[in-house]
């Protein structure tokens, strides 16, 4: 059978390591002989410099990095603060000195030097002052850096009456923004730390005098209290630091309302995400009284375990990061629905690791009902599947953009077609890829590989971008009267 015909654009995505951020940086905490700690010992080096010394230093620094940010001066005030307390008496430092000791603490990070990949697309939330047939876009991306620590950034165009694509100039600057700590409900904290084999006598007393909703700097203080009563035992020690890297899993981050979105990079800032945010799918989500949101599923790595989390987002500006809860998200890979099906949420996952499965849920942040609904078959998938992203709702039934894994782990992008009733039952699927990794796309960090995480519909038109090879993002366009007219063949 012939294969459908597919559209590569001439829209590339590569990875800019001149694209930074700041971040911290403080230097191994070895504690000196005389119980001086590195970072006190540094500070103490700064404050011996004199004026004219600290004066000339930081304008060479400045000359050197101001450029490459929006606001150095607020970084680098910023990092001052984060180490002042090893400062008696900071506020008499002038400005300068603060400025510079908060220079020797930050360091830049190149946020895509390695790759800049696996994109999901989805309508943006300002269609105003478009031509006709036209529609904006946010795309998000996964940005790879040193250590291969993974970040979320954004890019933002116009696809026109025709599917061309028309993709905004980015910013020169990356910010991270403000991390804020989130609000936690008692009995939803609970539900996670039982699902994480931590909720015991010793959370009880921890969580019990808390409110229904109650904040960071409460719940520290209430671990606090249990470090106050003398219980030194190792479940007891092992149980408040559970409580506390759960907390810090869950936070917000928000950017200046002025910013461009491709400033705007969401980068781990929580301890089960210490090594990267992997493969972010976003949905624009309809409710049911037609006003819209953003969700965004992602993989949170740490040091040894992943995390299924949950971005909630209105305006990308500001975003909510909380965990997914439930026996069934507990692997990669998850992708919502974009409304809810018969009342309830819905979303695709691949709990097993290589086939895909259906859950529906009363709440969007914990799955328990699951169903599979596809296993691997032929030989482009045989070694493991999954979903590309979001399904696309089609008069046909739900479009599921799918990937699979064949000989020498060769990644192609396939698809199914799911009832729009029963969307546990496929109603198509096609038996050969519709997009491979041809020969300028195979060669990378990790070869062989061509990987989405969300389309679009746009007209008669699938839009779907997808990551070559960890290296770089192209966009590619099928007429979609051809694609489900290929899965609805019998």
């Amino acid at each position: 059978m012939n294969p459908i015909p597919v559209t590569r654009t001439a829209v590339r995505f590569i990875p800019d390591p001149h694209r930074v951020v700041t971040k911290v940086f403080l230097p191994g905490e070895h504690i000196f002989p005389d119980g001086h700690s590195r970072a006190k010992v540094v500070i103490e080096r700064i404050l011996a410099m004199p004026e004219t010394e600290v004066a000339s230093t930081l304008a060479a620094t400045k000359d050197r990095f101001a450029y490459r940010h929006r606001d150095l001066p607020a970084v680098l005030e910023r990092n001052f603060g984060i180490v002042a307390h090893h400062i008696d008496n900071p506020g008499r430092l002038s400005q300068e000195r603060r400025h510079l000791i908060g220079a020797y603490f930050t360091h830049e990070y190149s946020i895509e030097a390695a790759a800049l990949c696996n994109p999901s697309l989805v309508p943006a939330p300002d269609q105003s002052g478009l031509n006709p047939g036209e529609q904006r876009f946010v795309m998000s991306l996964r940005a790879i850096g040193e250590g291969h620590i993974s970040s979320i950034e954004f890019r933002s165009g116009v696809i026109d009456s025709h599917a061309g694509i028309i993709v905004d100039e980015p910013s020169r600057y990356a910010t991270t923004g403000d991390r804020r700590d989130a609000i936690y409900d008692n009995e939803v904290f609970r539900s996670k730390l039982a699902e994480l084999g931590a909720l015991n006598e010793v959370a009880g007393n921890v969580l019990d005098p808390l409110p229904s909703r109650f904040t960071l700097e409460e719940l520290e203080a209430a671990i606090e209290d249990l470090h106050r009563q003398g219980d030194g035992r190792p479940i007891s020690v092992l149980t408040a630091t559970t409580i506390h890297w759960l907390a810090a899993s869950n936070y917000e981050t928000i950017f200046a309302e002025g910013s461009q979105i491709s400033e705007r990079v969401i980068f781990p800032a929580g301890p089960s995400e210490s090594h990267g945010m992997e493969d972010a799918r976003f949905v624009q989500f309809t409710n049911d009284d037609g006003s819209t949101i953003y969700y965004g599923t992602y993989t949170a790595f740490g040091r040894s375990e992943i995390l299924p989390q949950l971005i909630e987002t209105a305006d990308f500006v500001s975003f909510r990061i909380a965990t997914l809860n439930g026996p069934c998200v507990q692997n990669k890979g998850i992708a919502l629905f974009p409304r809810m099906i018969d009342g309830r949420y819905a979303a695709l996952a691949r709990q097993d690791a290589e086939n895909n499965y259906f859950m529906m849920s009363d709440d969007v942040r914990f799955w328990y009902d699951t169903e599979k609904i596809q296993q691997p078959k032929r030989p482009w998938e045989l070694m493991q599947l999954g979903n590309c992203g979001s399904p696309l709702e089609t008069d046909a039934g739900w479009l599921v953009i799918t990937h699979g894994v064949g000989p020498l782990r060769r990644y192609s992008i396939g698809a199914i077609l799911l009832d729009t009733q029963d969307p546990c039952r496929v109603i198509g699927h096609l038996n050969e890829p519709l997009l491979e990794p041809n020969e300028d796309e195979r060669d990378g960090y990790v070869p062989n590989v061509v990987y989405s995480c969300g389309s679009m519909i746009h007209g008669n038109d699938l839009v779907l971008p997808y990551g070559f090879s960890d290296v770089g993002t192209g966009i590619a366009t099928v007429s979609l009267d051809d694609l489900l007219t290929r899965l609805t063949e019998k």
